[in-house]
């Protein structure tokens, strides 16, 4: 079996993360995958680090005329036995190649974000009957998807979840955060990883710090929050300011490979008010960092509220906080939920795991 992946992202994200996380395991099954996109992108770069086949589209853009007569070629070249695309504007390019040209091969397409569109446009696309098959990450995004998609097309949707790779317990983080942000020994620190998105709701989590300091009177914890910043990041800072704040919350920007940094986190807390994944929550629960988190995405379908995890509604920065006490207040506790969190990854979450699954829905597919 042969798949040609398709990713037209310039920018590193969840899906490119998927796709290196994935290739691996389904090779070893006896998967063939060959990856086309962006010439000199994060993942060719990492396409070539790892010894995966990539093939450069023939512009900068996919949607380039050049492209449609190019993805012609190379189907009748490499042979693929199914079309694997991977995001919003590949399905655009499929499309389009299709219509036109009669591409004649199963195809895949795989929704992760809440973010279902009602434009004619994205309607049109997201219900083409030369889709086969449409791969959710969540139920949630499963539900969401499904109110733009026809009777027809709803069949489609199978939800197979995002994955965490073992070897990233492997991987030594290149900083030492305790160190390079000069934060005591006998603090606890408060984790997060997220670019500064509306999506991931970071006024939240500065609520559940000021909460957690000023309420609960705990002044042995650090809010550390590692991602890209953003024209919303200088809001952030102003609302840390106005509640004095600094020396108890820090923003890192972007810091790379930042999963490696997980392992150094107490508690690791999501405040996302939507989410298609996050894989983030599974690396944390995968090298034993207690998960603290609001039920979006993924969360309800991984984390039973307080067996391997603390699960809280959107917004709800009193209950997040309450929660990180309990977790603080309590050793046992801690050793309970990281256990219990470590062993769900482990049997349902896994990269071999989830590629088992993309290869049972392949065959089906490529044989229906």
């Amino acid at each position: 079996m042969k798949i040609l992946h398709i990713s037209a992202a310039k920018a590193w994200g969840g899906n490119e993360q998927q796709l290196i996380y994935c290739i691996p395991e389904l090779n070893k099954i006896g998967i063939e995958n060959v990856v086309f996109g962006i010439k000199d992108s994060v993942l060719e770069k990492q396409c070539l680090i790892n010894g995966f086949p990539f093939i450069q589209i023939k512009d900068k853009k996919l949607s380039k005329f050049s492209n449609f007569k190019y993805i012609k070629e190379l189907l009748d070249k490499e042979k693929p036995d199914l079309l694997h695309l991977h995001t919003s504007n590949s399905l655009t390019f499929y499309v389009l190649s299709d219509f036109f040209l009669r591409l004649k091969i199963k195809t895949v397409f795989s929704k992760k974000a809440i973010s279902a569109s009602s434009s004619y446009v994205s309607k049109f696309k997201y219900n083409y009957k030369g889709i086969d098959a449409i791969f959710c990450v969540s139920k949630s995004v499963e539900n969401n998807f499904s109110q733009v998609l026809s009777d027809e097309n709803k069949k489609k949707l199978i939800v197979i979840p995002d994955c965490v790779s073992l070897d990233i317990l492997n991987k030594i983080a290149k900083v030492d955060l305790r160190q390079k942000y000069a934060i005591n020994k006998n603090n606890f620190i408060i984790g997060n990883i997220a670019n500064h998105t509306d999506a991931k709701d970071l006024k939240t989590f500065i609520k559940v710090a000021d909460y957690l300091i000023n309420e609960l009177k705990r002044d042995d914890v650090v809010f550390l929050q590692i991602g890209e910043f953003s024209k919303l990041t200088d809001e952030y800072l102003n609302i840390i300011k106005e509640k004095e704040l600094e020396k108890f919350i820090i923003f890192t920007d972007k810091i790379e490979d930042a999963s490696t940094l997980n392992v150094q986190f107490d508690v690791f807390l999501m405040t996302s008010q939507r989410e298609g994944g996050p894989t983030s929550v599974l690396e944390a629960m995968l090298v034993g960092v207690p998960v603290v988190t609001t039920s979006v995405g993924i969360v309800p379908e991984v984390i039973i509220d307080g067996v391997n995890g603390y699960v809280a509604p959107i917004k709800d920065y009193v209950s997040l906080a309450s929660k990180i006490n309990l977790l603080l207040d309590d050793e046992n506790l801690r050793k309970k939920i990281i256990k219990n969190g470590n062993s769900i990854i482990n049997d349902n979450f896994a990269a071999s795991v989830i590629a088992k699954k993309y290869s049972e829905e392949y065959k089906k597919i490529i044989n229906s």
